[in-house]
């Protein structure tokens, strides 16, 4: 979608809301909370006071995947990153940049225009399984490759053959999965299927991926919504694991400002900086590394399973 188009989407009347509001604002979390100076989510009005309010409109990401900053600029710090197929429910255009949240998680930043497209009214039928997936212009593995969709990718399409028909070509069903994740799926191999993809701030698999983006995306294909940062999840996800009670495959291990996944009672698998990727190693290689610059190096240990 243009950004003609999209201006002309946000032209149109009542899209933007304003209030009056009296009363005390209260204190809100900047990455959870769509608020600016300017202009908030009409839907935190009952709680947050701004000058403006604007109702959100859904979009979704049509690029194979997008960074989302945290100011508007392509040289701003990526904050999360956008999925094909992910909605975005955008309060503010301007400049080239849609400013809004992520409607999995309720992340807040800056997507390009130009990566989005207005939100389709049928849900996604399919997620792209991890290792990603090659659209094809037809229905034939010998076809020219339309796109590369990552792992996560959200698509809605009709079966016909062996193949996915939808907006970005042709994705055999080998590559796809149920798009609402699956009980049933194995949170180890599907962390595993990012080893050795490159780290990167803010990736959730395009292209690369940071520590809980790996997790927050590994648990989705299980079926488990989780959030975005590591404070958030070491406060939220599954329940906390008593000092007597041992490590097993599939607790997740809380650092500061980082997290892993427990892959046996020893070992850790965990995007990092330190080797600039997804690597599997021994907990207590981590601890030790960490160990010179933090009094505690683990600062939370978490199961998903009761």
């Amino acid at each position: 979608m243009n950004k003609q188009n999209l201006a002309e989407v946000f032209s149109r009347p009542n899209d933007r809301v304003r209030l009056s509001l009296t009363g005390r604002s209260r204190p809100s979390d900047p990455r959870i909370t769509a608020i600016r100076n300017d202009l908030a989510d009409v839907a935190v009005s009952p709680r947050h006071f701004a000058p403006h309010y604007a109702a959100a409109m859904s979009f979704h990401c049509h690029a194979p995947w997008t960074m989302v900053r945290g100011k508007p600029g392509d040289g701003e710090t990526a904050v999360t990153q956008l999925l094909h197929g992910e909605r975005f429910h955008v309060l503010d255009l301007r400049a080239g940049w849609a400013w809004g949240y992520c409607a999995h998680d309720h992340y807040v930043g800056y997507v390009p225009v130009e990566a989005l497209a207005p939100a389709a009214p049928d849900a996604a039928t399919h997620r792209v399984e991890p290792g990603g997936a090659l659209a094809f212009s037809h229905a034939d593995i010998k076809a020219p490759v339309a796109a590369f969709l990552p792992g996560g990718a959200l698509v809605h399409g009709t079966i016909e053959g062996d193949f996915l028909a939808c907006d970005a070509g042709y994705l055999h069903m080998r590559h796809l999965g149920p798009a609402e994740g699956s009980g049933d799926a194995d949170l180890i191999g599907t962390a595993r299927a990012y080893l050795g993809m490159p780290y990167l701030w803010g990736g959730r698999g395009g292209g690369g991926v940071d520590c809980s983006g790996l997790v927050q995306i590994a648990l989705a294909f299980c079926g488990v919504g989780v959030q975005r940062d590591t404070d958030q999840q070491a406060a939220t996800v599954g329940r906390p694991l008593a000092d007597d009670e041992a490590l097993a495959g599939g607790d997740l291990i809380y650092f500061p400002g980082h997290v892993g996944i427990m892959t046996s009672g020893e070992t850790l698998l965990h995007a990092n900086a330190h080797w600039m990727r997804v690597t599997e190693e021994p907990l207590a290689d981590v601890v030790a590394r960490l160990a010179p610059l933090h009094a505690e190096p683990i600062t939370a240990r978490r199961r998903i399973a009761p």
